[in-house]
């Protein structure tokens, strides 16, 4: 007998919890399952510290010239407006670019650069067609 007060004991406890999860908004399920703390690892450079920004340089030269200096699988050559002024004359800047951010053809979602932002690829667009 004494056995079946406790299970019996256990199972009410277990749905009076599930009732008053229930009655818990998005909100305060968020804030009591929120992490307590942070891992730093010594000599890690911080990813949420302010960089300064790049120029659009800088970015084509880390992860946009390994494929757009030569045209590799039919990138357009930086510079070049042979390249670039058709593309940018049929769909104009702001699907090249999107197409950039979203990745077309032989070129992946942000092209090469992994830790560019939307506002960097444009830049690094910019740059490319800089002067045609």
């Amino acid at each position: 007998m004494k056995h079946k007060i406790v299970c019996a004991s256990v199972l009410a406890l277990l749905g009076l919890s599930t009732v008053i999860a229930q009655e818990m908004t998005n909100e305060e399920i968020a804030e009591r399952i929120k992490p307590v703390g942070n891992v730093k690892v010594a000599g890690a450079v911080d990813a949420s510290a302010a960089a300064a920004p790049r120029t659009g340089k800088e970015i084509y030269e880390k992860a946009c010239t390994a494929c757009h200096a030569a045209g590799v699988l039919g990138a357009p050559k930086t510079k070049d407006a042979a390249d670039w002024q058709p593309r940018l004359d049929d769909k104009g800047f702001d699907t090249v670019w999107q197409n950039a951010l979203n990745g077309i053809n032989a070129m992946p979602p942000m092209g090469t650069c992994g830790d560019c932002s939307d506002d960097d690829i444009k830049i690094a667009i910019e740059y490319m067609i800089e002067g045609i």
